[in-house]
């Protein structure tokens, strides 16, 4: 894991050095003030020295946690990613959970009932959201479901709810950010059915394109495992189907299903970047698209290491859970 995540920084900051002095003299930045002395931090941190003292320096800051102004959110790294988080994580608490049970349900199904019209009509659905553009079907969603019926609108929240929060801050119990819950704790449940009708759409587009994916994988290990030998043989002795096939078959054809599952988790906690762009969540994806189009250093860095250590935490958790269902695994 270090040795990755090690590896990562080097590419990164290789990268960042295709970009001239001043322009990283913005990571070094942490007030509106300083960035009228471009020269002078230059100058100050050695942002013209030789390439490994400055990766070096550079390593020793990011180290202390230390990631600089971002000029994007207007605050310092740190505060701003607390900002932007809760709004990314509120989406992934419902996200997630579908994706993985849907998908993981209908691959079985499909697998189990291969060639027939629950498998057609799956295997239909699922390459169609697949193979559908994400920006695209969010759009067509927002359309016509706000545009024309004005049922589900983009945002987090509705601009009086939000004056309401904001005005009652210090009485309001916020629960990490997350609209959906705190309206319940405060006892406002127009609160919370107001955050669930602008979840509706940005949770459709990516709960359907990934658990396209999900099915196509858990589709295919299925119905390979329930061909081999040990789950003939236990049908032939009489054995349960439903036991067979939905306990011990599924067992082992979820593992290529949870190393696929580890990565979609990792990727939707950095941010869904086109849902959270197309449906106006000011989350993570959407600070990382705006530091990208502004040449926010200073996010951009900051969020490509943290983004780097996540993937690795969840390939470890991948190995971990896939050693628990396959015992296998742990005798190699």
């Amino acid at each position: 894991m270090v040795v990755v995540v090690f590896g990562s920084s080097i590419l990164l900051f290789g990268l960042l050095m295709t970009f001239s002095p001043e322009r990283r003299a913005a990571v070094y930045i942490n007030s509106p003030q300083q960035a009228k002395d471009l020269p002078k931090i230059v100058k100050l941190y050695g942002l013209d020295d030789p390439v490994y003292q400055q990766y070096f320096r550079w390593l020793k800051k990011i180290t202390r946690g230390d990631f600089g102004y971002s000029t994007t959110a207007a605050d310092s790294f740190w505060p701003a990613f607390w900002r932007y988080l809760p709004v990314s994580l509120e989406l992934n608490l419902y996200e997630i959970p579908l994706v993985i049970i849907l998908g993981v349900w209908l691959g079985t199904v499909s697998g189990i009932h291969a060639n027939t019209w629950i498998d057609h009509t799956t295997r239909f659905g699922a390459i169609t959201f697949w193979s559908l553009p994400t920006f695209l079907f969010a759009l067509i969603l927002l359309m016509f479901f706000y545009g024309t019926l004005h049922w589900f609108p983009p945002g987090v929240l509705s601009d009086e709810l939000l004056t309401y929060i904001s005005d009652h801050s210090d009485s309001y119990s916020h629960c990490f950010g997350f609209y959906t819950i705190s309206g319940i704790l405060n006892g406002r449940l127009d609160i919370t059915i107001d955050a669930f009708r602008h979840l509706v759409l940005p949770l459709t587009t990516s709960v359907l394109v990934l658990v396209a994916m999900v099915v196509r994988v858990m589709r295919s290990t299925m119905i390979e495992e329930i061909t081999k030998d040990y789950v003939i043989t236990a049908l032939a002795k009489g054995a349960d189907y439903k036991t067979v096939y939905y306990k011990h078959a599924r067992r082992n054809a979820m593992i290529p299903v949870v190393t696929i599952t580890g990565l979609i988790v990792a990727f939707l906690v950095q941010g869904n970047i086109e849902v959270e762009l197309i449906f106006n969540r000011k989350g993570l994806g959407y600070w990382l698209v705006n530091s990208a189009v502004q040449l926010d250093l200073s996010a951009l860095m900051g969020l490509i290491v943290l983004i780097s250590v996540l993937f690795v935490c969840v390939n470890l958790m991948v190995d971990i859970v896939c050693a628990s269902l396959d015992p296998r695994i742990r005798l190699n």
